[in-house]
């Protein structure tokens, strides 16, 4: 949580206890507004370099030119104290239960995230702190949203050892008295890799394609019919947001590498950016598998999560954040959906995960529109559908672009239940599942009323049921003896790294 009220103990907390970031972080962070400075203060006084005339460096202007000097290292010396100020005022504290951050000069901000609500911690790594070897430290904490706390800049080696740290306090691990800060990265292994081969085809693959495209050719028949080549000038707009679009594809799917380990999952991108995300086990609220009718000729598929703290929000670093998998094969999806759901709750999860991706009608069980309602949805009456196993509910739809959405039962939040007019004349519902805001809608479409009034009944009672028996928000606290002797065959000590599930290899039913 956070707030702009201190905290007692932030207040009586001992200076010692206290640390700074980076003494260049404010250098990292605000060079654009120096760059802008320099380019707005000094384009005159460079065209009157180049062309002689006054206000340049000779000519007319030469007799100002000790005022301009003064006036530049004015602002520079006020630029470079705004800068310690703020770098000193900037102190960040790592207690067993929270992180603590004060910030600001003249608004005081005083920021604290407790450790049992941190839903993923990222080492983010721009371009310019890349060359320093900094990095910031993001902390998403559950209802956060645009108040996550952030630790901008650290040296790259402190970042990784401060995150190992956070997480394992967050885990419950036990760590020694003696050497409290002596706290190794926790160990992984890699699941999946892209080629930047592939990233490439997603991007050619991808709807900026097909925007241009379209856009092209209507801007062609326009010019010609009309005779003019003025038309030519709205494309312009057009070409400026697909290459951002190109570019958002590109960046967050080079050098992308997602792997598991008892912090969870990790995942790798960046073209010049670099990030490293970890979502704790159990973070992750839904899962969306989405596959453009291009990429349909390949195979391809997206996979987006929900997670508390990610938000809602369309920006291009959101969307990123909440991507799982960029582009990957139907096999290295079910590898990434087995991450983030151990337990998939069925004999047979290839055949209920694939139906969910590109089957149709009742194939694995699915309940679908039935034939009566197909007039209300012509193209996807077939693909419309919901499947249940006893750890999941499975959403599917979408004829052209398919999407499949699943919600771990206690992570439901609550159940909806929505008919039109027209839905009600053919006797069908929709079921809308709410779980924390994200790219992922879990919405089960058009099925028959009677079974979405039984699917609403007995998913709160799965949900509530689920809530029950998940695991403690410490996901690696050690288990007491008695809780051992009534868990069937449970581990004495701490976890340690799982073997990364995978679908293909038959049913899993290990958790972390």
């Amino acid at each position: 949580m956070t707030g702009a009220v201190p905290d007692p103990a932030v207040l009586s907390a001992s200076p010692e206890e206290w640390k700074r970031v980076h003494i260049i972080s404010p250098l990292v962070r605000g060079w654009i507004a120096i760059a802008a400075l320099i380019f707005f203060g000094g384009r005159d006084w460079f065209e009157g370099l180049l062309t002689g005339e006054p206000g340049g460096f000779r000519g007319e202007g030469v007799g100002n030119l000790p005022l301009a000097i003064a006036i530049v290292v004015g602002v520079v010396l006020l630029i470079a104290a705004g800068f310690f100020l703020s770098w000193y005022y900037t102190r960040y504290q790592v207690t067993e239960e929270h992180v603590r951050v004060n910030s600001g000069v003249v608004f005081r901000q005083h920021r604290q995230a407790r450790l049992d609500r941190v839903q993923a911690i990222d080492v983010v790594q721009p371009f310019l702190a890349r060359l320093f070897g900094l990095a910031e430290l993001k902390f998403d904490v559950a209802d956060a949203g645009e108040s996550a706390v952030r630790l901008s800049f650290l040296k790259l080696g402190e970042a990784q050892k401060l995150r190992a740290t956070i997480l394992a306090r967050a885990a419950g691990v036990v760590v020694d008295p003696e050497h409290p800060q002596d706290i190794p990265e926790a160990p992984e292994r890699e699941v999946l890799a892209l080629t930047p081969a592939r990233v490439l085809g997603a991007a050619a693959l991808s709807g900026n394609t097909v925007a241009v495209v379209l856009g092209l050719i209507g801007v062609v028949v326009f010019a010609f019919v009309l005779e003019t080549g003025a038309l030519l000038a709205a494309f312009v707009p057009i070409l400026i947001g697909v290459v951002s679009g190109y570019w958002n594809v590109l960046n967050t799917g080079f050098n992308f590498r997602a792997a598991i380990s008892p912090d969870g999952i990790r995942i790798r991108y960046g073209l010049l950016d670099t990030r490293t995300q970890t979502v704790p086990p159990g973070r992750v609220q839904a899962v969306g598998v989405i596959q453009s009718p291009l990429w349909r000729l390949k195979g391809w598929y997206k996979v987006t999560v929900n997670v508390a703290g990610y938000g809602a929000s369309a920006s291009g670093e959101a969307q990123a954040r909440a991507t799982l998998l960029p582009v990957g094969t139907l096999d290295e999806v079910l590898q990434v959906i087995a991450l983030v759901l151990p337990d998939p709750g069925t004999d047979s999860p290839v055949e209920v995960f694939s139906a969910g991706l590109s089957g149709r009608d009742a194939d694995a069980g699915f309940i679908t529109t039935p034939r009566r309602a197909r007039l209300i949805a012509p193209l996807a009456w077939r693909r419309n559908g919901v499947a249940v196993t006893d750890t999941a509910l499975l959403a599917r739809s979408g004829a052209w672009w398919r999407q499949v959405a699943v919600v771990p039962h206690e992570r439901t939040q609550s159940l909806a239940l929505h008919q039109g007019p027209l839905a009600r004349r053919f006797g069908v519902a929709d079921l809308i599942l709410h779980t924390t805001p994200g790219p992922v809608s879990p919405r089960v479409r058009q099925i028959p009323e009677a079974d979405a009034w039984r699917l609403f009944s007995e998913e709160a009672g799965r949900a509530a049921d689920a809530r029950r028996r998940s695991g403690p928000e410490q996901w690696m606290r050690p288990v007491p003896v008695q809780e051992q002797m009534e868990e069937t065959d449970a581990a004495a000590d701490a976890p340690v790294m799982p073997t990364p599930p995978s679908y293909l290899e038959g049913p899993h039913h290990e958790r972390y």
